[in-house]
């Protein structure tokens, strides 16, 4: 309840009131963070963000395991951060890895990070672009590519 009230909140309410309700609950935020409307947390006690960060409107952190935001940090709107996932066999167990974005790094609009990347310092992520694994510092980074078969996610001789 006290996230829709006053972290995912469309209405143009405080950052500071934010800040305040995700401390209470345990997330790490340094001073001069700023967290935009519509922001969604799934667990702040998982949440640790460094000094002067800027989170946009509609991110979302999906945090089921640690998210680590260095200071200077900017995440544009509509970014969604996710450190979770399912093997994508039969047991669907879940699976989850850490984020950790360094200092002075900007994740522009509408990208996705996935579990396990690390985005170095100073590197900034083009919109639209999935991050999976290491993304070397003071890079600029994008996907270019149309997405693709990857192989297949059954074995077609086992019955399903």
């Amino acid at each position: 309840m006290a996230e829709l009230l006053f972290v995912t909140n469309p209405w143009q309410l405080s950052s500071r009131l934010r800040v305040s309700v995700l401390r209470a609950f345990g997330a790490e935020i340094g001073t001069g963070v700023v967290f935009r409307p519509r922001t969604r947390i799934r667990f702040p006690w998982k949440l640790h963000v460094g000094n002067d960060c800027w989170i946009g409107e509609g991110v979302w952190l999906h945090n089921q395991d640690h998210v680590y935001i260095g200071h200077d940090v900017t995440i544009s709107q509509e970014t969604f951060l996710t450190t979770g996932s399912h093997a994508y066999r039969r047991d669907m167990a879940l699976i989850t890895k850490p984020v950790h974005i360094e200092p002075g790094a900007w994740v522009t609009t509408r990208c996705i990070v996935l579990g396990g990347s690390r985005i170095g310092r100073s590197a900034l992520i083009t919109p639209g672009t999935v991050v999976t694994g290491e993304v070397p510092e003071n890079t600029i980074w994008g996907s270019s590519v149309p997405a693709s078969a990857l192989g297949l996610r059954f074995d077609p001789a086992t019955p399903r």
